[in-house]
């Protein structure tokens, strides 16, 4: 399905900062709509950006590279009217909820390169910089993402016009995957007293060490265990309240701006916590992990203990108890285990996907051992995959006829926008 041209800049602006700027832009014109001008240079980045992203290279593939061009810069000149009308209308964003949507850009940025200085390397500027100029950048980005809504945030779909929109793409549709409905229980490998004694007493000394000079984050890249944050000195970035594990959460929102707290256990081990700053109801803050080491013994006494629950989670009503009362899983053990539908090609944990073809319709599964321990999984239901047909991919389609109402509506008000102001396309 076709996306919206203003979406597409929305998402050329959040997701194409990665790509290295060109060394040389051409100066001039690209296109002047009403007292705005959008410059050759700034198509040509954004042009850059996107082929690099989907392997369009202008020598090999020429005519697709002039098309993607084409598509941009409509794109661009879209964003334009849309902001006008934004204008005219009133529509304000504040200056937080800009500092907030830049933030969380620049955090993911990081955390896909691995460490600000390759994203720096990678922007050819400081962060600092790229923050200073892609404000306003942000802040239309937001403008422009408000006032969409007010234009198609109302549409909605019935039956009827979902049985329609079947009766006519019933033909084109996209295939749907194989989707499955799962619980799991968790059981981590538990370490020895004295395993958690030597880590604990490690970080004690570490955070002495910060105390009495020594660099947080210098000490997180030399000992840290979190392999998604040693590398930028254990920063987490900003969260949120319920988006880590509650031990860790609840140390966090209470420490006081550039306090370290005592060693804290989790499933993933010990960590010391530090506080760096604090936007409302999110927090930034950056640790050091430390994880006992584990043994054989206490892998077997994991496996020995995840055999016994299998052994009685002979229903599904008898599971999700069992999930509530032994699993180690803070964000789902008071959902009976529930990880809802998922497309095994996709979900993030591996052996997941590895064993969903072997397992049995509602039974319990062997142990899957995990980084995480030793889960028991549940398969719900299975939704089967392939041309999408009303009877079992209504959701789905659903949101397909209710995209497309989108789409037209908003194609509609854009036709209508274009009239009231001057474009004009320069070669």
């Amino acid at each position: 399905m076709k996306l919206f041209r203003s979406l597409l800049f929305m998402t050329l602006f959040f997701i194409g900062l990665f790509a290295q700027p060109s060394s040389s832009y051409v100066d001039g014109v690209a296109a002047i709509v009403g007292d705005n001008v959008i410059l050759k240079s700034d198509l040509a980045q954004v042009v850059n950006m996107t082929a690099s992203q989907q392997n369009i290279y202008p020598d090999e593939n020429p005519e697709v590279y002039q098309r993607l061009e084409t598509e941009i810069l409509q794109s661009l000149i879209d964003q334009k009217i849309i902001l006008e009308m934004a204008e005219l209308d009133s529509i304000e964003v504040k200056d937080k909820e800009v500092d907030a949507a830049l933030e969380q850009q620049v955090q993911s940025m990081i955390s896909r390169a691995g460490s600000e200085e390759r994203v720096e390397e990678l922007l050819g500027q400081s962060i600092k910089d790229y923050r200073r100029e892609s404000w306003y950048d942000a802040r239309e980005a937001l403008i422009s993402e408000q006032y969409q809504q007010t234009i198609i945030g109302d549409v909605k779909t019935n039956r009827d016009d979902v049985l329609g929109f079947y009766d006519v793409y019933k033909d084109s549709l996209p295939f749907v995957p194989t989707m499955v409905k799962l619980r799991h229980l968790l059981r981590p490998i538990s370490p020895s007293e004295q395993s958690k004694k030597i880590s604990f007493d490690f970080l004690k000394g570490l955070k002495q060490q910060i105390k009495e000079g020594e660099d947080f984050a210098a000490l997180a890249e030399q000992y840290s265990q979190d392999p998604g944050t040693k590398s930028r000195g254990g920063d987490l970035g900003f969260v949120r309240r319920g988006s880590l594990v509650q031990e860790f959460e609840e140390i966090a929102f209470t420490l006081e701006l550039d306090d370290i707290s005592e060693p804290v256990e989790t499933i993933f081990g010990y960590h010391i916590i530090q506080s760096m700053d604090k936007q409302g109801d999110k927090i930034r803050v950056r640790h050091i992990l430390v994880s006992p080491e584990i043994t054989e013994e206490d892998d077997s006494r994991a496996y020995a203990n995840a055999i016994t629950i299998k052994d009685s989670s002979l229903t599904l009503e008898l599971f999700k108890e069992l999930v509530l009362r032994h699993s180690k899983d803070d964000k789902t053990k008071n959902i009976g285990g529930d990880l809802g539908w998922i497309n095994p090609n996709e979900f993030p944990i591996p052996e997941f996907s590895q064993v969903i073809p072997y397992l049995e319709l509602n039974q319990c599964s062997p142990p899957v051992k995990t980084s995480f321990g030793y889960h028991l999984i549940w398969m719900e239901d299975i939704k089967p995959g392939g041309r999408p047909t009303t009877e079992s991919h209504w959701t789905e389609i659903e949101m397909m006829a209710l995209n497309q109402k989108k789409m037209k509506k908003y194609e509609s008000w854009l036709e209508k926008a274009r009239k009231k102001f001057f474009i004009k396309v320069l070669n």
